[in-house]
């Protein structure tokens, strides 16, 4: 009976007050509302967190976000980690990381199954036309909201304009000018340039009087958990690279380097360790590889996936979970071509988000030792202005593919760039995607009723027969 008490004993509260059982439904709800990008998953996180559950201090919060936005991979999906490591340790870590994604891979998995089996039916390619404009205009206003908040002096005005010549006319890969903006915010804190010194800005919550703003269950002590120890650290990098790397060693041991699961499993790898500034500051790179070297995908259906990424919850980079489903369902060998799909999508988000979990175990013990590093903070304002260049390179890659038709390769003299053909102009791609901006900027329409309203305006142009 003695025995069986001890067993049946619930395990003692942590300090601050939360069980994990307590904690699972509320990281349900963020992963459930993770619409709208980065920037709307950060904000219902800090509202969720910070203002609602007051769990983590706005300092608190601020800093694990400054830290994710310094690694590779979804900054959301890596803040919602760290937030649940710090609450509940390891196993909260992973509950909140990766709830954070399921929605998103269900919702995803669904789409991949649809657009593979209708995506040429040409009603699916008018609903797509719209998909493609809305979401040229919520790149643009993703820009703009990034630029405004960042780029509050000449000095990030000319970081970011450099990061987007450099990407755009010259193709600098964007691992180098993320380390390179850094290297510059660091140097910057370092020389005590006023231009690279950071100020708070709560910016959804102006009111300072909010017990949120000042309290949290979790307060500002450091957990025993949270102190950095090297048999914990040399614990979970290796368990962490194990199931991240043993896979790929796998495929490419049974099937051969040429095989595209092993394809998938090696380039996306690759893709976990420079995706800095998410989706929408690697789109480029990827679709580059995707369609002109791996010959997986057109450039018009990356647009497509990044349309699915925009309308369903979790990370944009969700989107390379489409990517790995095209490419193996066009590829499927001896499977059949949707089973293939299924698993070379599923690989992809292996490959993808594995690391995420590897990044924060490792590396916020280190982060919490230094909090109110102003260093750091400097380096971070440099990264962020670059990924204001960078996006920008983005948002005129969509909208060279969706407006025109045809693009001409421009090389020569260090330049690698395409260039829109004019007379290739879509006069109803650019009705779209000029009626999308209008009411995203103009009338303050949200992401899905623009969405929505594009894609029904494609359809209605198939069935009025203006679309063949």
């Amino acid at each position: 009976m003695t025995a069986l008490t001890t067993i049946e004993k619930p395990r003692p509260l942590p300090k601050h007050g939360v069980s994990l059982t307590e904690a699972i439904p509320v990281w349900v709800r963020i992963a459930l509302l993770s619409f709208g990008g980065p920037a709307g998953q950060i904000a219902v996180m800090h509202r969720v967190l910070v203002e609602d559950k007051r769990w983590i201090s706005e300092d608190r919060f601020l800093h694990a976000l400054s830290y994710c936005m310094l690694l590779p991979g979804p900054e959301a999906q890596q803040l919602a980690t760290y937030v649940g490591w710090l609450m509940h340790q390891t196993v909260g870590g992973l509950l909140a990381g990766g709830l954070f994604v399921v929605p998103g891979i269900i919702s995803i998995m669904a789409l991949s199954y649809v657009y593979a089996a209708f995506g040429n039916v040409p009603i699916i390619v008018a609903l797509f036309l719209g998909l493609k404009a809305a979401v040229l205009a919520i790149v643009l206003e993703a820009m703009m909201r990034i630029g405004k908040r960042s780029l509050k002096n000449r000095v990030m005005k000319a970081l970011a304009a450099v990061a987007f010549v450099s990407i755009f006319f010259f193709n600098v890969p964007f691992p180098i000018i993320v380390f390179g903006a850094a290297l510059i915010g660091f140097l910057g804190a370092d020389l005590e340039i006023k231009a690279f010194e950071v100020t708070a800005d709560h910016g959804s919550n102006n009111d300072t009087g909010n017990t949120a703003l000042v309290d949290s269950l979790l307060g500002e002590s450091q957990p025993e958990h949270t102190r950095p120890a090297l048999p914990r650290f040399l614990r979970v990098a290796a368990i962490c690279l194990v199931l991240w790397l043993i896979p790929v060693i796998v495929l490419l041991a049974w099937l051969g380097s040429e095989n595209v699961f092993s394809q998938i499993a090696v380039f996306f790898s690759k893709m976990a360790m420079v995706t800095f500034g998410g989706a929408y500051a690697v789109l480029a790179y990827v679709a580059q590889q995707a369609v002109d070297r791996y010959g997986w995908l057109k450039p018009g259906e990356m647009l497509d996936g990044l349309g699915m990424a925009e309308t369903t919850p979790g990370p944009l980079i969700m989107v390379l979970q489409f990517v790995g489903f095209m490419a193996a369902y066009r590829d499927p060998g001896t499977l059949s071509p949707m089973l293939a799909g299924t698993l070379g999508g599923l690989l992809a988000t292996w490959v993808t988000f594995t690391p995420c979990f590897l990044w924060i175990f490792l590396g916020a013990p280190f982060i919490e030792v230094i909090r109110g590093n102003k260093t750091l903070a400097s380096a971070l304002s440099a990264i962020i202005a670059a990924v204001v260049g960078v996006v920008l390179n983005l948002a005129v890659w969509f909208a060279i593919h969706t407006i025109f038709r045809e693009t001409i390769p421009v090389h020569g003299l260090l330049v690698n760039f395409d260039a829109p053909k004019l007379a290739s102009v879509d006069p109803w791609a650019l009705g779209l995607s000029a009626a999308a901006a209008i009411a995203i900027f103009r009338f303050k329409i949200g992401m899905i009723p623009t969405l929505g309203a594009c894609c029904a305006v494609g359809i209605g142009l198939h069935l009025a027969g203006v679309l063949r």
